[in-house]
């Protein structure tokens, strides 16, 4: 079944397609945007080999050139982010052509930052591949790139004009890159929908073992709740900061793992929404039930929840609180936190106590022995 999204933007809305098999009919979908039949992908090795001879049947009548970049977060670069721009100026790409992005979140957010800078903004298309690119880093606009100092903190906010989410690509996920995304997932019903977390404790295992429909529910109310508040709050200003539920934490571990196979964006995710959790118990914002059954679910669905789930050294806890310091989020020099006042109740704050903060991380350092 075909569904669609829309993120209402005024003149920068576009639709989120969601089913199983919409890359067959790409060049349908993708037809009205363009002024001539051409157009530029960017996608990486693993993808391409996979799926890029499907994406070229799809489109049809429409020419397609070609760029496959080495998969992985390392990629999420200036050395990579050059490439791409010169590559897309060598096929003469004008600001009324289309660049479509084909890959996971590395490659959508490291496409669109491309597309927002070339001859100051073309247009570009989102066909993400896995699951946490469908239900998160392919919507609302955010592109980027990651640099020495953190993760995303050279980018642009640039709206894709198409997001076409084929459920039927996750098939191919390992079931590691599933379960981040996943976590991602996870996340929505924590921030804001207590009844979507209690359908993911039940339906999760078939989530996992790979219903289609149960996937493409689990996608579209993702999607619905992303857009949801991207349309309230387009830049960043307010309610959007809610679906960094988890991110602190994790961009810092991230950071401190070099952005590599030690620690996934979506393991980061699972573990930073249940250390939010924890630190909200803690400072007496929700009963211990919650960050409970935050945990609790996720090490039913075989994931990372703790800093001891994470392979090899980690900084101190004041280094971990420095690499947070670095975080997008910080505002007039104070970490801003996503915190919970129960499942589905997740609000903004700078109101956390250092020793707290430092406390909680020592414990969960000391617990990995």
């Amino acid at each position: 079944m075909r569904e669609t999204v829309r993120v209402e933007l005024g003149s920068r809305s576009y639709d989120v397609r969601l089913g199983a098999g919409l890359i067959a009919g790409a060049g349908a979908e993708i037809a009205p945007l363009l002024r001539r039949p051409r157009v530029a992908v960017i996608t990486d090795e693993t993808v391409g080999a996979l799926h890029l001879d499907a994406l070229r049947a799809g489109l049809g009548d429409i020419e397609m050139v070609s760029l496959a970049l080495p998969a992985g977060e390392g990629t999420k670069c200036w050395a990579s982010l050059e490439r791409a721009c010169e590559w897309l100026l060598e096929q003469k790409v004008e600001r009324k052509d289309v660049v479509i992005a084909f890959g996971g979140g590395v490659i959508g957010d490291l496409v669109g930052f491309a597309a927002a800078i070339l001859r100051r903004g073309v247009r570009f298309v989102q066909i993400p591949t896995t699951l946490l690119a469908q239900v998160d880093s392919s919507v609302g606009g955010k592109t980027g790139i990651n640099v020495k100092a953190g993760k995303n903190l050279i980018g642009a906010f640039h709206q894709p004009s198409l997001v076409l989410a084929d459920i039927a690509l996750l098939g191919t996920l390992t079931a590691r890159d599933f379960l981040a995304g996943y976590g991602e997932v996870v996340k929505y019903g924590l921030l804001g929908d207590p009844l979507f977390f209690e359908w993911l404790e039940d339906m999760g295992p078939k989530l996992a073992a790979g219903d289609l429909a149960a996937r493409q529910m689990a996608v579209k109310r993702s999607v619905e709740m992303k857009a949801e508040i991207v349309a309230r709050d387009e830049t960043e200003e307010g309610d959007r900061a809610l679906l960094n539920l988890g991110h602190t934490f994790c961009h810092a571990l991230e950071a401190a793992t070099g952005y590599g196979d030690r620690l996934l964006h979506g393991e980061g995710v699972a573990i930073g929404c249940a250390l939010a959790f924890e630190l909200s118990q803690r400072l007496g914002l929700c009963s211990q039930e919650a960050p409970s059954r935050v945990r609790a679910h996720l090490k039913a669905m075989g994931m990372k929840t703790d800093l001891a789930d994470i392979p090899g050294d980690l900084p101190d806890a004041e280094g971990l609180i420095a690499l947070m310091a670095q975080d997008k989020k910080v505002l007039d020099g104070k970490m801003r936190f996503i915190l919970a006042r129960g499942i589905g109740e997740a609000f903004v704050t700078s109101d956390v106590p250092h020793d707290v903060l430092k406390r909680l991380l020592e414990e969960a350092l000391a617990a990995r022995g």
